[in-house]
């Protein structure tokens, strides 16, 4: 595999962007490599600028849930450009996109477009901090919900009401007000709510993390998380970025029967074009300007080319559910496929599932949170995944990331990818 034209666009692109990069995963750091430059997608392949083909296991973090380039969404995108891309007016698009999801998904009522994920959760926290009034939030080690500054906290060592800024610029008086609890820990969430239940306004979670492999929360830990916000007046936010659409067409929030007060979605509604919303009960969301006193606007929020792409993808999606027993299948299908090949080959890896997100971590362990995550071996990742791109498989390029199959997946790309995945391990195994 030759990268040579993508070598020369990145050493040209670190004099222009920081790292060379708009977001810092697209480096390629984790993996001990320069990344390839992509030039276009198409169902499920990927093709760079060198000319090389890969089966695409990114999906663009999650969204392309149908595949690169779906030929529907591909013509109605066409067609509504025409129209105009941004108008920073009301249009009907937003008012089908909206319906569509709030005849989805039965704990929202109304719903917010914005236009990113990290939009999305930083606009429910302060919904949730100006509906009740209260200042503080708990995030659990481990969950991602964007750069916001709120967000970015880092469990402290001391008090569990201080939390540590975990990247400079976010300030102390900031940190302060977050709370970071311990994934799937029913014990530690309850000593929160004890010390400090009466000053949390959120608790925000990924129900399925996503950001560090894909770590499910238990139903016991989903029953009590519920439990608690209810008995001491809290919102729940869940944050289905990664999951609404994806891991069901009715969001994480299905599998575990439980209706949060607000959800984040992120860019599946979209089909996959920058997007994001928020959505809930009616009364937490006429809290909203211009009908309530929190603040939140955007001039691109809504716009036509989202709304069309994301329309026509969760159209689709209602219409043929059969898409997600057949994505079911060929996630069961790639985890065998890769058990046997680690029992085979006597490489120490643990898996964890969910509908068509998947994560191979390398640790005997089994893993259900941040701790257990963090002792994967990255360096074997590294090499996995670098003799995995050779062989024209292109998975995230770091440890703590999902693998996403696709409609466009095949068995027969399912299959090619095992037995990459034979040839990988044993590259792999020569680390023991």
């Amino acid at each position: 595999m030759k990268l040579e034209r993508s070598e020369k666009l990145f050493e040209a692109s670190k004099k222009l962007m920081p790292g060379g990069v708009n977001s810092p995963v697209r480096a390629f750091s984790s993996v001990g490599m320069n990344p390839p430059f992509m030039k276009k997608g198409q169902g499920a392949f990927l093709f760079d600028e060198d000319g090389n083909q890969y089966i695409d296991y990114v999906a663009s973090w999650g969204p392309l849930i149908l595949g690169h380039c779906h030929p529907e969404v591909v013509k109605n995108l066409k067609e509504v450009v025409e129209t105009g891309t941004s108008f920073g007016a009301p249009t009907e698009l937003e008012s089908k996109v909206a319906q569509l999801v709030i005849d989805s998904i039965p704990s929202i009522e109304m719903i917010r477009m914005v236009n990113s994920g990290t939009e999305a959760t930083m606009t429910a926290l302060r919904l949730a901090r100006g509906y009740t009034g209260r200042s503080k939030i708990v995030k659990f080690s481990g969950n991602y919900h964007g750069h916001s500054d709120a967000l970015l906290i880092k469990a402290g060592s001391g008090a569990l009401t201080h939390g540590v800024p975990s990247s400079p610029g976010v300030t102390e008086e900031t940190a302060k007000n977050t709370i970071t609890a311990q994934f799937n820990s029913i014990k530690n969430i309850e000593a929160i709510f004890q010390e400090a239940g009466e000053e949390i306004a959120a608790v925000i979670i990924e129900p399925i993390a996503g950001n560090m492999g894909v770590v499910p929360m238990t139903n016991q830990f989903a029953q009590r998380l519920r439990e608690l916000t209810n008995q001491y007046g809290s919102l729940l936010i869940f944050d289905e970025v990664m999951t609404g659409f994806r891991v069901a067409f009715e969001g994480a929030q299905s599998l575990y029967n439980i209706q949060p007060d607000l959800t984040c979605f992120g860019k599946i509604i979209g089909g996959g074009l920058p997007v994001g919303a928020f959505g809930g009960r009616k009364e937490i969301m006429e809290y909203l300007s211009p009908l309530g006193p929190v603040y939140q606007a955007g001039t691109l929020s809504g716009n036509p080319l989202a709304m069309m792409a994301g329309y026509t993808t969760l159209k689709i999606l209602k219409e043929n559910p059969e898409i997600y027993k057949a994505l079911e299948e060929k996630a069961i299908k790639l985890e065998a496929g890769l058990k046997e090949k680690v029992k085979a080959i006597g490489v120490g890896a643990s898996f964890n599932r969910v509908g068509s997100m998947l994560c191979m971590f390398f640790t005997d362990v089994e893993v259900t949170d941040f701790e257990t995550a963090s002792t994967s071996d990255t360096e074997k990742y590294g090499v996995f995944f670098r003799e995995m791109l050779a062989q024209g498989i292109y998975l995230a390029p770091s440890q703590f990331e999902a693998t996403f199959i696709s409609a466009a997946h095949t068995d027969e790309m399912i299959q090619q990818t095992i037995d990459a995945a034979g040839h990988a391990l044993k590259k792999v195994k020569e680390l023991d």
